[in-house]
């Protein structure tokens, strides 16, 4: 098959610094395949070839002329006790480009081939090591944005969900079983089990799916994070609110109406999730190309994003411009925040919105209610627990709706006494789903690009 534009040749010998570009005490490089014992040998001031597997050796890298290149540790890992199930090298060398980019030459120079994105992974999940959702989840742990997407990333690299999935396989298969056993022997009258035995049993399973498929809302969070943007008339306190969220001064806060132009954009970690926080420009009628063109991108980042903070200033009360955005936001997504209450006020009118916060952003008074609330909305069923499965990758989930609808349609077909030799092809389309998941089931395109996301080394 081709692998990223390049074919695959089962025990090809690669190589890559496994470890991030720039300065540190040690860096990585990975050789991997049938010839990384002899590769290393080479190289290697030791007799590579007696080293036991999982063993750590001192000695000197040395060039295709002897020369020395750097003092290193080496580590020999044998086949299938390997991460990518196959012999394999670790060169440790001091950490610096210069160096590591110069031992990695070498281990080319001696025969390697240079490793693309996530062939590590790729050979491991060849050699059985690991099935397909569980190599993702190897991406989904190096990119994880928060505590629970790593928690839910290691779930998956652990094999819960790939067990999850194998059940449901394992259902499937046995019903499709007893629907071929009544094509192919019509005459013999077998009959394991009643239609109305296999319809329930069919949507025994849907409704396991279903719920699987339902936890991809909570999941997309934890693995993308999620937009919030702070709108408002100007000086209504928005910037204020963002210094006093992020706990630096971000934005520049001034009496003057318009003093934020375009669009500020800032990561924040809030209750364990990953949160990209935007403060907008004051949304007004304005003369001046510069703010009305602030303003234009303002409106574009509220409609994209997925939770939106209203920001009304409760000193001045409720004008003309307010009221406009109060009708111009998504109420099932947005905080309203009554802010300046450090400041007299008179009675808050009543407003159609179910989250309402008050606070005052520059004495920093409110902001746990507001975070409550955040947390309170983003989660409507509240956050998912450590033992839940969840899914988090797309591509997951749409294999589980297929499934789902393949198995609907089988009962369907079954109440509408449909011929079982057109269901089974329907339960085949559900096995070839679920297959897609693990792996069993895959083409080469989408193969080349899950890896290809990977990073080099991986």
């Amino acid at each position: 098959m081709d692998f990223i534009q390049q074919p695959y040749y089962p025990g090809e010998t690669i190589a890559a610094i496994a470890t991030p570009p720039g300065e540190g005490g040690v860096a990585i490089i990975r050789i991997s395949g049938d010839e990384a014992l002899n590769i290393a040998a080479k190289i290697f001031s030791g007799h590579v070839h007696s080293y036991k597997s999982h063993t750590a050796h001192f000695g000197n890298i040395l060039n295709k002329h002897g020369e020395h290149v750097d003092d290193v540790i080496l580590l020999v890992m044998l086949g299938k006790r390997s991460y990518a199930g196959e012999n394999t090298v670790e060169i440790h060398c001091h950490g610096g480009s210069l160096i590591t980019r110069r031992v990695l030459e070498v281990v080319l120079e001696a025969g390697a081939r240079a490793a693309l994105p996530g062939e590590f992974t790729f050979k491991a999940f060849m050699n059985g090591k690991i099935d397909l959702a569980q190599a993702e989840a190897v991406q989904e742990l190096i990119c994880a944005k928060n505590e629970r997407a790593l928690e839910a990333a290691d779930k998956q690299l652990k094999g819960v969900l790939s067990e999850k999935v194998a059940g449901f396989q394992k259902s499937l298969t046995a019903i499709t079983a007893i629907l071929e056993a009544w094509v192919d022997f019509p005459e013999e009258g077998l009959e394991f089990a009643t239609m109305d035995e296999i319809c329930d049993d069919l949507d025994h399973l849907c409704k396991e799916m279903e719920k699987l498929v339902l936890t991809f809302h909570d999941g997309k969070i934890l693995h993308d994070g999620l937009s919030m943007c702070l709108i408002g008339s100007p000086n209504v306190g928005k910037s204020s609110l963002m210094n006093a969220l992020l706990d630096k001064d971000r934005a520049i806060v001034s009496h003057i109406p318009g003093t934020t132009r375009d669009v500020l954009e800032d990561s924040l970690r809030l209750n364990g999730l990953h949160l990209k926080l935007s403060d907008t420009a004051g949304i007004r009628e304005a003369d001046e190309f510069v703010e009305q063109e602030g303003i234009r991108r303002s409106k574009s980042v509220m409609e994209q994003s997925d939770l939106i903070l209203l920001v009304l200033d409760a000193h001045k009360g409720l004008d003309e411009q307010d009221r406009f955005l109060i009708d111009q936001v998504p109420k099932n997504k947005t905080i309203v925040i009554w802010n300046k209450t450090d400041l007299p006020y008179t009675q808050l009118p009543q407003l159609d919105f179910p989250h309402m916060v008050t606070l005052s952003a520059k004495n920093r008074q409110g902001l746990d209610e507001l975070k409550n609330k955040i947390d309170a909305v983003i989660w409507t069923n509240g956050p998912p627990s450590k033992e839940e499965i969840i899914v988090t990758n797309v591509r997951h989930k749409e294999a589980l709706t297929e499934a789902i609808n393949a198995a609907r349609k089988v009962i369907s077909g079954l109440r509408n006494n449909v011929s079982p030799e057109f269901l089974t092809l329907d339960m085949r389309q559900g096995l070839s789903e679920l297959g897609k998941i693990l792996g069993s089931n895959i083409t080469e395109d989408i193969l080349s690009a899950i890896f290809s996301k990977f990073c080099i080394g991986k």
